[in-house]
């Protein structure tokens, strides 16, 4: 049996889809059941323990290492002569010390587990047969357990020919339903950033192309919704990257692909080629960024042109084509708050769709941890081995970045309310965009409502007491904006609004009047659902604006007065709501 606990429902396990097409080459009835980190943990023991299984292999990760220990120490009470194998990248260093700390850990599989996990099926089926030990020495790659001792058997060698091993999808193809789909074109890395484990790894390997679009094709015809490449630079091989680029454009039928690429080396043709070609939509790129400071990439070993980077990075914004996920770590050496507040700005700037801001983790295995204390690293002794500070970053600098991670998640990467940001952002009272979210993340802090939940409404309701805290100057404008934001972002008519000075009916009829006399001013894709006044009273919402929002989207212009926003929800599904901006006449 093969199984490991996913962070989240929707995700899928392409390591154990790896292990089970290699060993079903000889073995016809392994198992493989994927759990979640949320389930009980007595619940996953029943699971495993009904099943019956002659051995049970556990896929780990720094999200999964404590739920696994607690299902594995259980397990074992249950069903001591269970053997059971533990691999993957967070038992692959310090493995001695794995094996001493949990002695119900019968096996560990070091690295690269194809193979080594089918000759350890083999192994123990013998044994089965013989009612002998299994003769663990010969299998390569492995930590396991002698009688009181722990021995490693010789190194395992990389799979030099990927196509070698079978493919994970010719087959069950069910379980993938409604699942984020992991897929691998290439293993290895060529770079040596060394807070990464691929840095470990020499060299890249690739599966061979016409494989690897078999097997695409047949997750895309089986209405696979999203696919994450999971290799580290996947734009390394041009040649390679553009066959693929150009296949998955021919055959998307509405898929989504996810690469990581290393925007730098991204080069002109290829991006050209993409903007030319690719369908909107159907590509993400996540763009690992990390630091925009050159003395801490040079001391992790990152080599990185940034001017390259935000070239590319903006080219492809601008198109609209590809949306971009950009990466940062907080924590790294020698990038204290001023300088992490610098490269913040640095790549917000370029207004990715996504931003997301992680704090260093010590990875076992990696160059940061060894030479750990060179910066002076306080850190988690256990996963997700998340750094506490360290030589020029105190634990309350990582607080206060912390509280800019949440407002940055839940105010732009959620884009709930982009209107209003860049109106903040473009007023020089508000300092950069770095300084609102601290100033925002601090306030919230000290408000308690971080320990609180929220519905959308309160994210409005928030940033509005916010702003009346700090004596904004331009509030009033930045309400009209969220109200802007608020019902431009609904879908349907809202039932409720989180304003006070609704608008009364006898108000919205005048409205309506205006809208109907001005109908020859108004945009075509809102004057065209002007049919009569009962079929706006059903359709529409009506707030009270501060000045003339569309002339300032359109032209830059302010244009303060007493203006009405007018949001219009059609009828037909799929179809975007359209506004106006109607004054008022002085009655």
């Amino acid at each position: 049996m093969l199984t490991t606990l996913n962070a989240k429902y929707i995700h899928s396990s392409l390591a154990l889809r790896y292990l089970r097409s290699y060993a079903k080459q000889v073995y016809e009835n392994v198992e493989l059941v994927e759990y979640t980190i949320n389930d009980v943990m007595l619940n996953i023991v029943s699971d495993i323990y009904k099943r019956k299984p002659d051995l049970v292999a556990f896929s780990c990760y720094i999200w999964n290492i404590r739920e696994t220990l607690d299902v594995v120490r259980t397990l074992k009470k249950l069903r001591p002569d269970l053997p059971i194998i533990l691999g993957g990248p967070e038992v692959s260093y310090d493995t001695d010390e794995w094996m001493k700390k949990h002695p119900y850990i019968d096996v560990i599989s070091i690295g690269e587990g194809e193979v080594t996990f089918l000759e350890l099926c083999q192994a123990y089926e013998k044994a089965l047969k013989t009612g002998e030990q299994p003769d663990l020495a010969g299998v390569a790659g492995i930590a396991y357990r002698s009688g009181d001792f722990v021995r490693f058997s010789k190194p395992r060698e990389q799979i030099e020919d990927l196509g070698s091993i079978p493919s994970p999808y010719e087959d069950n193809l069910h379980e993938l339903d409604n699942r984020v789909v992991y897929f691998e074109a290439s293993r290895g890395c060529p770079f040596k950033c060394q807070y990464c484990l691929s840095s470990i790894e020499d060299g890249v390997r690739y599966f061979p192309l016409e494989r690897v679009k078999q097997d695409l094709k047949r997750l895309i015809d089986h209405g696979v919704k999203t696919i994450k490449f999971v290799d580290r630079t996947f734009n390394i091989n041009k040649k390679y990257a553009l066959e693929i680029f150009q296949f998955l454009i021919d055959n998307h039928n509405g898929t989504i692909f996810q690469f990581e690429i290393t925007a730098d080396i991204l080069r002109s043709d290829v991006v050209e080629f993409l903007l030319e070609n690719a369908p909107p939509g159907i590509f993400r790129f996540e763009i690992g960024v990390q630091s925009t400071n050159d003395e801490t990439n040079r001391l992790v070993q990152r080599i990185q042109r940034f001017d390259r980077l935000s070239a590319n990075v903006t080219r492809i914004k601008e198109s609209g084509i590809i949306a971009q996920h950009l990466d940062l770590i907080a924590g790294l050496p020698e990038e204290d708050y001023a300088s992490f507040r610098q490269t913040f700005n640095d790549v917000f700037a370029l207004r990715p769709e996504e931003l997301q801001l992680g704090f260093l983790k010590m990875l076992r295995g990696t160059g940061v941890r060894a030479r750990a204390a060179n910066h002076g690293y306080v850190y988690m002794e256990d996963a997700p081995y998340e750094i506490l500070g360290n030589n020029v970053l105190s634990f309350d600098d990582m607080q206060r970045i912390k509280r800019v991670e949440d407002i940055l998640e839940k105010y732009w990467n959620a884009h709930r309310m982009d209107t209003t940001l860049e109106w903040i952002f473009a007023q020089e009272s508000y300092g950069t965009p770095f300084d609102f979210f601290q100033a925002f993340g601090d306030f919230w802090e000290k408000q308690g409502w971080s320990r609180l939940g929220h519905q959308l409404e309160d994210l409005f309701t928030r940033l509005r007491l916010y702003l009346e805290n700090v004596k904004s100057p331009d509030a009033v404008h930045v309400e009209s904006l969220m109200k802007f934001d608020y019902l431009r972002n609904q879908k349907h008519r809202p039932r409720k609004v989180w304003w006070e000075d609704i608008t009364e009916k006898r108000e919205m009829q005048e409205i309506y009047a205006e809208v109907f006399e001005q109908r020859e001013r108004l945009r075509d894709d809102f004057a065209a659902h002007a049919a009569n006044e009962k079929d706006y009273f059903k359709h529409t919402m009506v707030a009270r604006v501060s000045f003339d929002i569309e002339r300032w989207l359109t032209a830059g212009e302010v244009i303060p007065g007493e203006y009405h926003l007018v949001v219009y929800y059609p009828y037909q599904q799929n179809r975007e709501n359209t506004f106006a901006v109607v004054k008022r006449r002085t009655v």
